[in-house]
């Protein structure tokens, strides 16, 4: 088998850092990569993890490494992304040697954009693990599709005297896999893309996986105002939000303002139909709510900001030195891409896993794995058009960079010719396809961009993704989705219906107006009574807080002078006439007068 692997018992790079202290300590790490392979490593204490990450980059001979990153588990099964500009060690809580996974962080919005062959590659293993987990979800179509490139991937063409009749049901694809759809698997894989090469099957599975709405999607499982589960998500579009089969919210980056959290509560602060909007879902710990806060602003910094540049530190909270301050420290998907069309080198072998590899998941078939891919009806916000265009716009980019030799040698000249010739035409009529859908899509008014914005079902089945692979533990008193299906203008009223959400909103709403008028006072006086009112609020504060320093102040000095310490400036102010005359005339008569008092009262105390 052809993979990027390593033995456990390779030879143990080491990570040298500038500290001499720290290099008498090492600690043993080891990543997982998406083939389910391994690579180990010894790092000092003080290595950051981007020195991980690199590592892991330059493994694979990796470029366009800004879509991915490593992933751990603390001890409560809370997952966290891997802090590059932070030392591992300070960053990981369980006990060594220390295992991680690479996975991708940022799924690309235009796959085709993608410069190099083995970046392609690695998004189509991820997406295979999120089939296969149920994290991506798909219509019954969708769902055959993508399983027949991964058999054209994996296995070729269909030949039939090397492929038994249940030959797909050696693939183990999604969580739950029907007769029905391992039977369109191979009428798929046998007919549509037979004469695709590795690269080209896996080109065709991105093309399509990114039209599906839970592209994209690294599920955060939480309740809402009413306590039904859902899952959160956030995507090249926008934050989702699923609940049962249906995607109820989209909020695209444009239209979000800020998200913050308290405790276990998320907040969603943003503008719909020119209207202020704030969701509110509830996690199961604090934990993990920091953990979906940071994973929201890191993918609000990615896919909305033009430049890093413009990439500011966000508070979890609007109080003064209260909450979690944190920024997203890489670059932006325009960055990215722009990076990618300037890489200037001749492309990476890529060793890919062959057959065996797909057998390596029915190891995780004891877990609980909850998809159910009965035959659905194909319910997609992107029409079939759209879909057609953009995989053919694929295909054909595809095939200019990409030598698709024959899977047989032996090919006669008159055969190319006419295979040429072929590919020729072909090109052709998917020029002329691409140009359509170009003017099709741009004759979409823009109603339907609102619509897409609306509840949109995913598919027949609830969207419950294995518990085992969600970023964040799912209480049990969860148990399963409910199937509260309700559109956005019910759930936005309902939202506001909510007594504590209506105490929520009010009390943002009267901030915002005391925050508005005061910038008015200071910035707009409206008569010159105003200002004068203004100096002399300013001035008495002034006289308060004067008249308060010294009422501390001058006592303070005053025992200090009295004392028996010998520091040179008090030695200094003892020794002055003005003093000394203070000290005799004012200090001892008032002491004297003190300790008399004090002496009567205790006199009266014992005598009663």
């Amino acid at each position: 088998m052809l993979c990027y692997a390593e033995p456990r018992a390779m030879k143990m790079l080491r990570f040298r850092s500038p500290s001499v202290s720290s290099l008498a300590q090492e600690v043993q790490c080891t990543v997982r990569l998406l083939d389910d392979s391994e690579i180990s490593c010894s790092i000092q204490r003080d290595t950051k993890g981007q020195f991980l990450l690199d590592h892991v980059c330059n493994h694979y001979s990796l470029l366009e490494k800004d879509y991915f990153g490593i992933r751990y588990v603390d001890p409560e099964k809370q997952r966290h992304w891997l802090d590059p500009s932070k030392p591992v060690v300070k960053q990981m809580k369980c006990q060594q040697p220390y295992t991680m996974c690479f996975r991708v962080k940022f799924y690309p919005q235009e796959p085709i954009k993608i410069k190099e062959e083995l970046t392609r590659y690695l998004l189509y293993l991820q997406l295979k693990r999120d089939l296969y987990h149920g994290r991506l979800l798909c219509p019954f179509a969708d769902a055959a599709y993508l399983g027949a490139c991964i058999v054209q991937a994996e296995l070729g063409d269909y030949d039939p005297e090397e492929h038994p009749a249940d030959y797909i049901s050696d693939f183990k694809l999604f969580p739950k896999q029907s007769l029905k759809l391992e039977s369109k698997i191979m009428e798929i894989h046998r007919n549509e893309l037979r004469g695709q090469c590795p690269a080209l099957a896996e080109l065709s599975l991105l093309q399509r996986a990114h039209t599906l709405d839970t592209y994209g999607v690294d599920p955060h499982p939480c309740k809402d105002f009413t306590g039904s589960t859902a899952f959160l998500g956030f995507t090249a579009r926008g934050f989702v939000v699923f609940q049962g089969n249906k995607r109820i919210h989209l909020l695209k980056w444009a239209d979000v303002s800020k998200f913050k959290f308290e405790g276990k509560t998320f907040y969603v602060i943003g503008v719909q139909r020119e209207k202020k909007l704030v969701l509110t879902f509830h996690t199961s710990t604090p934990a993990s709510c920091k953990h979906l806060w940071k994973c929201a602003v890191e993918n609000q910094a990615f896919y909305k900001c033009a430049k890093s540049s413009q990439i500011k530190t966000v508070s979890s909270s609007s109080i003064i030195f209260k909450g979690s301050r944190f920024r997203y420290s890489g670059r932006v998907a325009k960055e990215v891409i722009e990076a990618s069309s300037k890489i200037q080198r001749d492309p990476p072998v890529v060793h890919r896993s062959q057959f065996g590899h797909c057998k390596s998941f029915t190891s995780l078939s004891h877990k609980q794995l909850i998809m159910n891919m009965e035959p659905l009806l194909p319910a997609l916000s992107s029409s079939r058009e759209n879909r057609d265009s953009s995989k053919n716009n694929g295909l054909s980019a595809l095939k200019d960079s990409v030598h698709l030799s024959p899977l047989k040698p032996s090919v006669t000249s008159e055969e190319v010719e006419v295979r040429d010739n072929h590919v020729q035409e072909r090109r052709e009529d998917e020029a002329v396809k691409r140009m359509r859908a170009d003017e099709e899509r741009r004759e979409i008014p823009a109603d339907h961009e609102d619509e897409a914005c609306a509840a949109l079902p995913i598919s027949d089945t609830a969207y419950s993704p294995c518990a085992s692979v969600v970023p964040t533990p799912v209480e049990e008193s969860q148990g399963g989705v409910d199937l509260l299906f309700q559109s956005p203008a019910r759930l936005l009223k309902e939202l506001h219906a909510d007594p504590e959400m209506q105490l929520e909103l009010q009390a943002e709403r009267e901030r915002e107006v005391a925050r508005e008028a005061f910038r008015q006072s200071l910035y707009l006086p409206s008569s010159g009574r105003q200002q004068m009112q203004a100096c002399l609020l300013s001035a008495a504060r002034l006289v308060v807080m004067a008249t308060g320093l010294l009422v501390i102040l001058l006592p303070l000095l005053l025992v200090l002078l009295e004392s028996d310490l010998d520091i040179s400036f008090l030695h200094d102010i003892r020794q002055t006439p003005e003093f000394e005359e203070f000290h005799y005339e004012y200090y001892c008569p008032l002491r004297r007068w003190f300790l008399c008092k004090l002496e009567l009262m205790t006199e009266q105390l014992w005598g009663d």
